[in-house]
């Protein structure tokens, strides 16, 4: 019995020995083959075809003309109202100067008539009430006229302000047409000031038009097959506004009586 174990131990282990061997051998080449096989490279991006990248940029070129075409049709609108309302706003300026210039007239001609001795009228309460009253039915007259501001006729009413009903009619009239021509002449310089602002506003807006009317030209340029450089001249532009020292001076007559 112990002969025929010793004679299976004999003959199974190194069976077994072989066995394990061999499945040593075979993980070991495996690892090898593993280790010496070369990096499978990524492939490289692909690039985009020509055509492809021609016609992106083109879409790019067009929305871009879009946009500025836009841009540039807003600014001309713009700039056409800036110029409507500075001419609307000229407008005000020659009827504001026209209305001081009348009321400076009617000053001139009171003034050369006060070189006349008033006439002489008895100094009695009666006389001074009638006075004042001439005084305030001119004055509300001329308020109603728009030629005295509330504040002006109040003053009429207080006798305040160089307004005083004990004087002859004829003196208070020049008074209250020299009070008249003042006040259109601070009118005249309100509307000129507003004038000087719309046309700044007008020459802005005008410029900014320009120069949308060039890039928008330039931009449709750039879409059309074989463009050649775009010069500023060829885009279409407004009307120039002319420019503060270029226009007409208006000249503001001294004041006179």
């Amino acid at each position: 019995m112990m002969q025929t174990v010793l004679y299976q131990f004999l003959i199974e282990v190194p069976r077994a020995a072989l066995i394990w061997s061999g499945l040593l051998v075979l993980a070991v080449a495996v690892l090898a083959g593993l280790v010496a096989r070369p990096e499978r490279e990524a492939p490289p991006d692909a690039e985009p075809a020509p055509a492809a990248a021609e016609e992106a940029q083109l879409a790019d070129l067009r929305r871009y003309a879009d946009e500025v075409a836009v841009a540039a049709a807003g600014a001309a609108q713009t700039a056409r109202r800036r110029r409507e309302q500075w001419l609307a706003v000229q407008a005000d300026v020659d009827r504001a100067w026209q209305a001081y210039d009348e009321a400076e007239d009617a000053v001139r001609r009171l003034a050369g008539a006060a070189v006349l001795p008033a006439p002489r009228t008895p100094r009695t309460p009666a006389e001074y009430a009638a006075r004042e009253r001439w005084l305030h039915h001119a004055a509300m007259a001329a308020h109603w006229r728009g030629e005295l501001t509330a504040r002006q006729l109040a003053d009429v009413f207080a006798h305040r302000n160089g307004w005083d009903p004990r004087r002859h009619p004829a003196e208070q009239e020049i008074v209250l047409a020299r009070a008249v021509r003042d006040g259109r002449l601070a009118g005249y310089r309100a509307a000129a000031e507003r004038e000087r602002r719309a046309w700044r506003d007008a020459d802005l807006a005008a410029e900014a038009a320009r120069a949308l009317a060039v890039e928008a030209y330039a931009a449709a340029q750039r879409l059309r097959p074989g463009h050649a450089p775009v010069r500023r001249s060829a885009a279409p532009a407004l009307a120039p506004i002319a420019p503060a020292g270029a226009r007409t001076a208006r000249w503001r007559p001294a004041r006179v009586g």
